[in-house]
């Protein structure tokens, strides 16, 4: 209740509302007052971008109109420091209003403000063109925090109907204007479209008025307050010489917030929950590396090597039915956690086959570990679902790991330091996850049972765990899996892996809390029926409409996670997690056979079926949720204890992790987004430099991740355009990886990936300096052997289209394969009129046989050196072009095959085959020195000694 106040003391006072009315006028006016003076003078100016300038683009973008220009940037950053008063004022209003005794959330909420308004007097006060780095910090840090800022209030908001729906229509339609703003920004910078910056303009002004409207909406709340400045001195009856304010405020009481929230924070527990979460992160790596690791000895034998034996390593829960093995397990899992760090120690091994022995007993270790917290945990349902969701956020830790790391995992044994690994830190913060999260477990080693009757079957539980964790594994592990999935080339028309796999982790995330908030509905058949839905569009469906398929599944599978995990501790733990880890391991076969059946047996049974792979999976997860609607649902057990404040508590640390893991994502996002602002090395003599290189999966001689050497070698020979054959490693035995995001970012050029990892193929890509202005994906005939992949692009080099291609032949097993994709790939370069160039993997004799066929009038192709008769694999083609130099490159131990490079010039005649020295040709069309002779790093020019340099 409000203090009585002598009405002699009141000095002044007024509403509180016109706190909010005079922050929402005066930041208005600070915008709308930039645009019109921006729109009066220098209305041509600030519509100027990169690409177009008016009439195509004729309204300003927010930052062209705040920025350097005077005087609509001293008009914006007069009426934003005005707006600073208002603004601090509204957020301890707004925090006045709703705290509550015990509860967190609303500091937490009033400090996110307060960070809002001072990162928004950062990128106010410094522009892009002051300090770009600090303007961008300060820019995305604030829109960052404007996802609990909003979510927040929502939840803290008090039962005020008026407000309420204000605030949902407010923050809705701001969310919803991300996604076309994203859209148009793309149209504009990746493909150039004129005018797509003015729509997108549109839109970042939709964000701002948005934005403030939100916070306008305090005004319904804070009419209940009223701001009094009393005399208590009676200095204003001439008692004293100084004044002294005191702002009374009657709040509103009793009002809910969210549950979740209530409970004191403490820190204790939400070091607990994020030592828990990264206990599920170490698992997901390790679980992860294991197919990477095992498929480096396949890929050097050319052939089953014995070591995919080591697969099976997982089965380990089957121990847990020896009951003396079970209880020595549950009541010493510090010990077994420990054991299991083997698998990150892994790096420090340097021999591969020592290096996977110790990541499959380290993997060992974990599955049989988490196998048996989770049963321990089972008689005390609070804690089980905190190790419940500790393993799932932990694949969000791993995949937002993985965006970090242009989808490498920084703990994974094939990284070290020189490829960019953070083992030692990875390894040491895992140690200390361990003994923090393993004090204890609820049963001490007694097998106490699970609350309420246990129902169903212990195998199709099996069966649907099983599927979760390939479906968890498959299309989850790696934000940008399924996005490569509905890839099919430029122009683009679907979703790209930055930004957008921020959009595949925040789904991600809201699938597991829908999971956790709404189980009953989670585990309903028609919840099912949706994600079977999604399941089939991502298989069968391109571009968004496959992506939006994509989401479903993903929202499905977290969603489902908790409900089959907790079911599955209902059952005996060696039964059940072992049965689960071998009918995963089926399906992992099953994933890899469709694209390797020409090396292992009955592997036609399964070519090119992968929608029998998404079949069986979700007829897996489906079992679960047969087994799980036998059991009673918890609300129906008559021993079921109250609602507790501790678990709503516990719970909100998880949630706490989750959104900080989904920020960092968001972050990650914004800062990977490339700028497109891409141009060629030696753009004065109008040159090309091609290349082609069979990369080996990205796996070194040594087992270890390659991208840093590859985009070493491929920058200091200033190569222009490469195409990169067996480049498709988005799949679980190569660890979901997409080496061309890395390349294409540090390099600053165009990608495109070629055929997606649901093609079945082993991959083509193609990366440019130059815009892609349109490329098509082949699948060239295969009958025999495995498929053949080809990318047809055209490429916009200094104004003229030119056509490149990038191809991968058949085997040499497969003759009739490589006849039948040789008449295809002539036939395709034959008719197209624009200069062209291929870059290929062809597997013929020069002068022999097919080499034929892709040389000379059957496809208008001309050899790069016809003299070069030291070849079998690699070869570049090209017409209508000035070829102008050759080299080849040795490998050192990157790959098993070196780097072919070629140079053209453009609007040039062909020329003949007459050699030239060196110090003819001008120094723009000269291969880099640094390679002669001995060279750099293993890398040297071979087979000649030297380049080549045609007339």
């Amino acid at each position: 209740m409000a203090p009585k106040l002598k009405e002699a003391d009141v000095v002044a006072s007024f509403n509180a509302k016109w706190i909010s009315w005079l922050h929402t006028a005066v930041a208005y006016c600070a915008f709308v007052g930039a645009l019109v003076v921006g729109l009066s003078l220098h209305h041509k100016k600030i519509v100027q971008n990169e690409f177009y300038g008016y009439p195509q683009e004729w309204f300003p973008s927010v930052s062209a109109t705040i920025g350097d220009r005077y005087p609509e940037r001293s008009v914006f950053q007069l009426f934003i420091c005005l707006t600073s008063g208002p603004r601090f004022a509204l957020v301890g209003l707004w925090y006045i209003l709703t705290r509550r005794p015990n509860s967190t959330l609303p500091k937490f909420v009033a400090g996110v403000g307060l960070f809002r308004s001072l990162t928004c007097g950062g990128w106010t006060y410094i522009t892009s063109t002051d300090d770009h780095d600090w303007h961008d910090i300060f820019m995305i840090s604030y829109l960052v925090a404007t996802i609990p800022w909003t979510y927040g209030c929502l939840v803290l908001s008090p039962r005020n109907p008026v407000a309420i729906k204000y605030r949902k229509y407010f923050s809705g339609a701001f969310f919803a204007t991300i996604v076309p703003l994203v859209y148009f920004f793309i149209q504009h910078k990746v493909h150039r479209v004129a005018g797509a910056y003015t729509t997108y303009a549109f839109f970042e002004w939709a964000l701002v008025l948005l934005d403030v409207a939100f916070d306008a909406v305090t005004v319904v709340e804070f009419q209940n307050f009223e701001i009094v400045v009393r005399d208590v001195k009676g200095i204003s009856r001439g008692a004293g010489n100084q004044a002294v304010s005191d702002a009374v405020l009657e709040k509103e009481k009793n009002k809910e917030v969210s549950a979740v929230f209530t409970s004191a924070f403490s820190w204790i527990g939400l070091l607990d929950a994020t030592a828990d979460v990264y206990n599920g992160f170490v698992f997901w790596s390790m679980l992860t590396s294991l197919g990477v690791s095992v498929w480096y000895f396949p890929l050097w034998y050319m052939g089953i090597s014995g070591y995919e034996v080591l697969i099976m390593c997982t089965l380990s829960p089957v121990f847990l039915g020896i009951r003396p093995i079970r209880l020595f397990v549950v009541r010493n899992i510090r010990i077994c956690h420990l054991l299991s760090l083997s698998g990150l120690m892994a790096y420090l091994i340097k021999h591969p086959a020592h290096r996977l022995y110790s990541v499959a007993f380290g993997l060992s270790m974990a599955c049989i570990s988490w196998a048996a917290i989770l049963y321990a945990e089972r008689s005390q349902p609070r804690r089980l679902e905190a190790r419940i969701c500790a393993f799932c956020l932990g694949l969000v830790a791993s995949s937002v790991a993985k965006f970090a790391f242009w989808t490498n995992n920084p703990i994974w044994p094939i990284m070290h330091g020189p490829n960019g690994g953070w083992n030692n830190l990875g390894l040491a913060l895992a140690v200390l996850a361990v003994l923090r999260s393993t004090r204890s477990t609820a049963s001490s080693g007694l097998d106490l049972p699970a609350p309420g009757p246990t129902k169903g079957s212990s195998f199709l539980t099996s069966l649907g765990v099983a599927g979760l964790l390939f479906a968890m594994h498959s299309l989850l592990s790696d934000s940008s899996t399924m996005i490569l999935w509905v890839w099919d080339g430029y122009p683009v028309r679907g979703p790209l892996a930055v930004p957008h796999g921020a959009c595949t982790l925040l789904v991600i995330g809201i699938g597991l809390i829908h999971g956790l908030f709404a189980p009953t509905f989670a585990r309903s058949w028609a919840f099912y029926g949706i994600g079977s839905i999604g399941a089939a569009i991502l298989t069968t469906s391109k571009h968004w409409y496959g992506y939006y398929g994509a989401l479903v599944l993903a929202f499905y599978v977290m969603s489902v996670a908790p409900i089959l995990l907790n079911h599955a501790v209902r059952h005996g733990p060696a039964r059940t997690f072992a049965l689960t880890f071998l009918f995963y391991n089926i399906l992992v076969l099953a994933h890899v056979w469709v694209v390797a059946y020409a090396f292992v047996p009955g592997g036609p049974l399964m070519r090119e079926h992968t929608d029998w792979v998404m079949t069986a999976m979700m007829l897996c997860i489906g079992a679960g949720i047969f087994s799980v609607s036998a059991q009673p649902s918890a609300t129906s057990y008559k021993d079921k204890p109250a609602p507790s404040p501790a678990a709503g508590k516990q719970r909100a640390y998880y949630l706490y992790v989750l959104l900080a893991l989904e920020m960092l994502a968001v972050t990650i996002a914004y800062l990977r987004f490339p700028s497109y602002n891409y141009t060629p090395y030696h753009p004065e003599t109008k040159s090309i430099t091609a290349s082609i290189w069979t990369i080996h999966f990205s796996l070194d001689n040594d087992m270890w991740s390659s991208e840093y050497r590859i985009r070493d070698l491929i920058k200091e020979l200033e190569i222009d355009v490469i195409g990169l054959l067996e480049s498709d490693l988005q799949r679980i035995i190569m660890g979901n990886r997409d080496t061309t995001q890395f390349l294409a970012e540090d390099l600053g050029m165009y990608v495109d990936y070629g055929p997606g990892p649901n093609k079945h193929t082993w991959g083509a890509a193609l990366l440019s300096k130059f815009p892609i202005v349109n490329s098509t994906h082949h699948l060239l005939p295969s009958p025999v052997g495995e498929l053949a992949p080809a990318i047809e692009a055209t490429i916009d080099a200094y104004g003229t289209l030119v056509d490149v291609f990038v191809f991968h032949s058949g085997q040499e097993e497969d003759p009739i394969d490589r006849q039948l994709q040789s008449v295809y790939m002539a036939g395709r370069m034959k008719q197209t009129s624009r200069p062209a160039i291929l870059l290929s993997y062809l597997v013929t004799k020069p002068l022999e046989g097919n080499y034929n066929t892709y040389v000379g009038e059957r496809s208008g192709m001309r050899d790069i050196d016809p003299s070069d008769w030291d070849r079998w694999c690699e070869y570049i083609l090209y017409k209508g072009l000035k070829r102008t130099g050759y080299a080849r490159v040795s490998r050192s131990t990157i790959t098993d095959t070196e780097l072919q490079v070629g140079k053209f010039a453009v609007d040039q005649p062909e020329g003949g085959n007459d050699l030239i020295p060196e110090d003819q040709v001008p120094e723009g069309l000269r291969f880099p020195a640094l390679f002669k002779g001995q060279g750099v790093r293993g890398h040297r020019y071979h087979v000649f000694d030297a380049p080549r340099y045609y007339a």
